[in-house]
Order: C-alpha cells, then structure tokens, then sequence
C-alpha cells in the first residue's frame, strides 16, 4: 500500500528501520548493560541503581531462577508496582529464557486466578502487600514457587530518615498472609549469586543467560500481557521477543528529535508514573529508556498526586509519558507550579484520548505540548504519533510509525476513503503472534492480509494522520444512529465545574438505546454545573439524539490501572 504519511515525517525520521537490529531482548538488555554500565538507570526514593548493578541482580535472580526447575518459556509472573525489582525481575526472566506475565497488583483474587490459570504461570514475583490476595488462589494454581518482595529490599542498608518513614507506612499496610513455600526476594537474589561463582548451566559470572545455548530467539515468546477486560474477559496478547524489539526501534526513531534538544552529554530522563505492568510502562518507558541509556525516576503510585510532585520537585527530567487522567491530575494541582519544567521536552500522551481542555491546561502548567501516540496491548504497544517537535496538541493521534501500515476498513474488511470512519486495521513488526490459547479470538482479530483489528473507530485524513472516534464495542446505537462517547465527554469536560465524565448506552424501549451521561464535579460543594446546565450545554453543540437522555452526578469513576474510564462497569451499573 501507499504511505502517504511518509511526506509527512520530520526531518531525520526514516521509513523503515531495521526491526531485527536484536534478535531478543534478551541481546538488547546485555548491549544495554554492556554500553551504560556506569550510568543511572533507576532512581527511587534517593537511591540509584546503576546499569551495572541491574545486571549483576538480574543475573543472580536468573540463576536461582534456572537452578528451579524452569525451563525455557515457562510463565513467570510480576505483580508488583513501579519498585526497582520490577526491572531486574523483568531483566532475569526475558535473558533466561523465560515469560513474563505482568500481572497488576491490585487484581482482586478472582481476576488473580483467572489471570495466572489461563497463563499457566509456573512462578510469581509478588510485592507483599498483595500476599494476602495470592495466598486466597494458591492452592488452586499450578504455580511451583513464589518470591515475595518487600519494599525496601533493594534500597540499601542505610536510608534517609524520609525513606525509613516510607518504607515503614508501606509494612504497616502489608496485611497477614500466609505462603507456604515462598522465598524472599532478596534470598533468591543471594542464592543466584552463589550459584553464579559455580558456573550454572545457563549463567556463570561474565556470561548472561542472553549469551548461552538457550539464548531466546526473536520467535521465542517474551511476554503475555494481558488485555484490560474494559470490554469482556481479559486475554493475553502474545508479545515475541522480534515484536517488541521492533517496537522499541520504531519508538527511538519516532522520538529522535526530541532526543537531540538536550544538551550535549546529557543524560535523557523520563517520569516513569505509568506502571510497568502495563504494556505503555513496560515497552514505551522501561524498555525503550535501557535501549537509550536513559534514567526512569519510579513512581510506585501515581495516584497520589502530592508525592508525585513532591519527587518531581527534587530533580530534572525531560520526558513524562501519561494518560489523561494523570496529567489533569498533575496540571490542577496547585503543587505543579513548584515543579522546575524547564527541562521538559516530550509530553507523550496514550492509553486513552487526551481531552483538549487537559491538553490546554497542561500546557498552562508546564509550558510542554502533549503529544499524543496511539498504541495497544496487542501492537507493543506503540502504532501512531504525532511529530515529538510539534509545538501544539492537534486533536489527532499522528502518523504511523516507520514500519507500519495502517488503514480504515467497514465491518465487511473494505478500505474505506480518507475522511470516513471505520474500523482501524494495523499491520507491521509490532503486531503480535495471537492471543493466548485462543485460536478463534485470534482468528476474529486479523484479516486475511494480516492486518489485526483494533476495535477503534478511526478516521485517516489525507495526509495519513489518524484520528480516535472512539472503541467500537463503546457505541451508543440511538434509533440506528451511531453516537460515539468521545465526542459527547469532550464537550462535557468543556464546561466548567466538570471534572471528568462518561457517557454509556442505556436500554431505550422506543430507539433500542440512549445516552446516560455520569458526570463528576470538582467541586461537589458547588453544586455546579446543574443538570440543567448540562442539559442546556449538550443542547446547544449536540444533535437530537447525541444529547443524554439521563444525566447523573457521581463520585470518582472506575478506571484502569492507567486512568482509563472503564465504560463497561458504568454500563452495568443500575
């Protein structure tokens, strides 16, 4: 096909880039490790962990691994926050030749299950505030052995008196739990150094598990990530080594000109506040920022926007990768004006559409333009982006990125003309091999020329920029007219006094469906807006039957572990 988008590319952005640079990640940590050894590569409260010791870590925590009984493509899971174990747990797992699972920490017990079940996980790294809930599936799991972690395990023997503080609030809220069998984290770690001395069979002191003879491949599976059930049940998309390897290259190029705006010799810094469980985390932050040589500073919750702020206030950095929710959050705050912005370059936005009126008023507050990129679980995440040296918010979610095809298609899988909706249709590096033990699903997913079925509604102009209508699953049918939930919250956040809102379908006798509408006030005390003067707004930019039949105030609205407004529990609300 034609890409015409290429005309639009910045300067120095190729077309294509040699995806099969590395043939694992396994290859690119080590070249990683090797070429910055010396360099920061985690900071978390006051403590710096260096590449070097990275590896040094995830070289003895592969070795127990091994000296377990793992065998190459067994499922590890990781279910912790943005800790600095995560890295080298994630590190030891993809260079011994294993899977990992992220799985989210804050999983009730039945989505815990039925996460490690289906993937058939044979060992889990958990952070012990979340024993209690394993300790509830335990017995019913084909797990063989479980490491348990503690939040300070890797911060050193001594600490700040503001660390101590941390770390003892955090043991106060780890609730009892019983796991019979586990081992510390911090006990593997020294056993896999014992190990190391001997000469394992997949790791001895100068050798990574990369450069033996159960080295992955790029067709070796690194990764199950698991989709976030917004729209049914939660299934893992099947990340090869050769698929996010590819991602990681498109994204450096993508993001090249950003790069070159800092100084010479500079290390690059990026918030890490995204967690890394989640495939924006995990690909577009932790491992694009190794490949790079770039320092992640970890935010474990980026909830609690007061201690977000306060660690940004601390040091200089020059990337923040967010979704929406966040950089409302950072930019209302009255704490973001204490924050030095000055070394900002790239505002990445992605997970879910970035609202324009959050767009302005991060603009106000950091001076950065957000740049939003579109990307998904099944891709690697990262499919579009609009040029990183772009000094405003377009509204669009950009270009494709080299080595990517991408186009419009109507629900019989025809291309449709530039400036028509449908159905967004991916093809390249980065798409992945299925979902999980589940043929058919991966079937339904792809098209026959092998393009995967994103289930986002989309429009591409004519200059290849796309545009995010909304999911397709999250239509409202009104009397066979098609309202789409994006455009209706984006004109509600406009009036003032909304915080946030959703709209969702709602059974209609006589048009099959209509628009309930949940809004949230930033001020409940004010009681503005009314509904009436919702009602009235809606009445004055929306057609008949875009404007909500029903109109409710609500408290804040479930989302997903990276802010997303989860639609389908809205809709099953009565």
């Amino acid at each position: 096909m034609e890409k015409i988008w290429l005309r639009q590319y910045p300067a120095g952005v190729p077309a294509e880039v040699a995806s099969d640079r590395y043939p694992s990640l396994a290859a690119l940590l080590d070249d990683a490790f090797e070429r910055y050894r010396d360099r920061v590569a985690y900071r978390y409260l006051g403590r710096e962990l260096r590449y070097g010791e990275v590896d040094q870590l995830a070289q003895a925590f592969a070795a127990w691994l091994l000296s377990t009984g793992l065998q190459r493509g067994d499922r590890v899971a990781i279910m912790l926050p943005n800790l600095p174990q995560y890295p080298v747990a994630a590190a030891a797992i993809l260079r011994a030749g294993l899977v990992v699972v992220n799985v989210n920490p804050l999983y009730t017990a039945r989505e815990l299950e039925h996460q490690l079940r289906d993937s058939g996980a044979r060992a889990i790294v958990v952070l012990e505030n979340f024993g209690a809930t394993l300790q509830q599936v335990l017995e019913s799991l084909p797990l063989r052995q479980v490491v348990v972690a503690a939040a300070g395990d890797l911060l050193g023997p001594v600490r700040g008196r503001l660390v101590n503080h941390v770390v003892r609030h955090v043991r106060k809220q780890v609730p009892a739990f019983e796991l019979p069998g586990s081992l510390r984290f911090a006990d593997a770690i020294a056993a896999g150094r014992r190990l190391l001395p001997t000469g394992s069979p997949a790791v001895t002191p100068t050798v990574s598990p990369a450069a033996g003879p159960g080295a992955p491949g790029p067709d070796d599976i690194a990764l199950l990530q698991y989709t976030g059930g917004t729209t049914g049940t939660s299934k893992g998309a099947v990340l090869l080594h050769r698929h996010l390897v590819a991602n990681v290259l498109q994204s450096q190029a993508w993001y090249e000109p950003a790069l070159a705006r800092l100084a010479p010799g500079e290390q690059p810094v990026t918030v890490c506040a995204l967690p890394l469980y989640h495939i924006f985390g995990f690909s577009s932050v932790m491992l694009l920022a190794a490949h790079g040589g770039g320092c992640c500073i970890l935010i474990p919750d980026a909830r609690d926007t007061d201690a977000l702020l306060r660690t940004l206030r601390r040091q200089r950095f020059h990337a923040l990768p967010a979704v929406n929710t966040l950089f409302d959050a950072i930019a209302r705050h009255p704490d973001a004006a204490r924050v030095d912005w000055s070394g900002l370059r790239l505002s990445l936005g992605g997970g879910m559409a970035v609202q324009p009126a959050t767009a302005q008023r991060w603009f106000e507050a950091t001076g950065c333009p957000i740049c939003e990129g579109y990307g998904l679980s099944e891709t690697s995440p990262s499919v579009a982006c609009n040029p990183v040296d772009a000094t405003a918010f377009s509204g669009s979610v950009g270009l494709p990125l080299p080595n990517t095809e991408v186009k419009i298609i109507d629900d019989e899988g025809r291309e449709v003309e530039a400036g028509n909706a449908g159905e967004i249709a991916i093809r390249g590096p980065q798409v992945m091999a299925g979902y999980w033990q589940r043929p058919d699903e991966t079937a339904r997913a792809m098209t026959a020329d092998g393009y995967l079925r994103s289930g986002d509604i989309g429009i591409q102009d004519e200059h290849g920029a796309l545009r995010i209508v909304d999911r397709k699953k999250d239509m409202i049918l009104v009397g066979g007219f098609k309202v789409y939930p994006n455009e209706i919250e984006e004109l509600v956040t406009r009036l003032p006094g909304v915080l946030e809102c959703a709209a969702v379908a709602v059974a209609d006798g006589a048009a099959g469906e209509a628009v309930r509408l949940i809004v949230v006030r930033s001020d409940e005390s004010s009681g503005r807006p009314t509904e009436g003067e919702v009602r009235e707004h809606c009445a004055t930019f929306l057609t008949g039957y875009k404007r909500p039949r029903r109109v409710e105030f609500s408290g804040p609205l479930p989302k997903s572990p990276v802010g997303k407004i989860l639609r389908r529990e809205l809709r099953d609300r009565p």
